[in-house]
């Protein structure tokens, strides 16, 4: 399997896996256990981001990235709404390993401003909304400008959502092919 394992201490960035809290729109934990894995490309593309923004003096935290097959259908069954969340019978990028859902944080580890919480499933979650303050959108535009600049593509639904170019060509991971499952 291509996925690695990403870390706080491996990979300089700050860790706080929503669904395996009940901090998150289920209001109830999806994972059994919290873990952080990538595709082995889009592992390569976070250094990359991971890099970028430190140069510029900020974090990177996230709050998800690979998320079992068995998962999204969890997450889908609770809220069946294809603008914010992929149908599980197509298949997520998440559910490939080469998604993840992420913000900047400033150089103490605070979130930096972005107008909404992650996942919250309204227009106001839309790259290019204006209806925020000119530091929110600032802070899009520079996540926005340090991912792109690592080689990854938006989903213009949600600020914190990146992705591979042409997911599809990634096959589906279920919990079963980890060697230690997050669904419990």
């Amino acid at each position: 399997m291509d996925l690695i394992e990403i870390t706080e201490q491996t990979h300089g960035v700050t860790l706080e896996i929503a669904y395996a809290t009940a901090d998150n729109f289920t209001g109830q934990p999806v994972y059994a256990r919290p873990a952080c894995y990538l595709h082995k490309e889009a592992e390569t593309k976070l250094r990359r981001a991971v890099e970028l923004a430190k140069e510029l003096g900020y974090g990177i935290k996230i709050f998800d990235a690979f998320r079992p097959a068995e998962a999204q259908w969890a997450l889908w069954n609770h809220t069946p709404d294809g603008d914010f969340l992929a149908d599980p019978r197509r298949g997520s990028p998440h559910s490939r390993g080469i998604a993840v859902d992420l913000t900047l944080t400033d150089q103490q580890g605070d979130e930096l401003p972005m107008g909404t919480p992650f996942d919250a499933f309204t227009p106001l979650s839309h790259h290019g909304n204006t209806e925020h303050p000119a530091e929110v959108q600032k802070n899009r535009a520079v996540l926005l400008g340090l991912m792109t600049a690592a080689g990854w593509d938006c989903y213009m639904k949600e600020w914190w959502h990146y992705q591979l170019f042409h997911p599809r060509a990634y096959p589906l991971i279920s919990d079963i092919d980890l060697d230690v499952g997050m669904m419990g």
